[in-house]
């Protein structure tokens, strides 16, 4: 095997154990309960990829447009969690 070949086999490996240890994933959704605090959620499934925050609100996303858990939160608190894809 060539070494330009050895390079792309060691990448593709690479690429393949990060896309596992995603933490949006239906087992992690599972473990977010009404009522878990914001940074709990954090605990579990990591920083958010995007929030809006709306006078005492924030709703958050993880993941992408196609695979991805939301969460609503009210006074930091899980108040609507929604997945999608997963």
């Amino acid at each position: 095997m060539t070494q330009s070949c050895k390079t792309i086999v060691v990448l593709l490996l690479i690429l393949f154990v990060f896309w596992g240890c995603s933490k949006v994933n239906r087992d992690n959704f599972d473990k977010i309960k009404m009522g878990m605090d914001y940074q709990e959620v954090i605990e579990i499934i990591g920083e958010p990829d995007r929030c809006d925050a709306v006078l005492g609100t924030k709703s958050c996303v993880w993941g992408s447009e196609s695979k991805n858990i939301s969460i609503q939160f009210v006074a930091d608190k899980v108040a609507l969690p929604k997945m999608k894809g997963l």
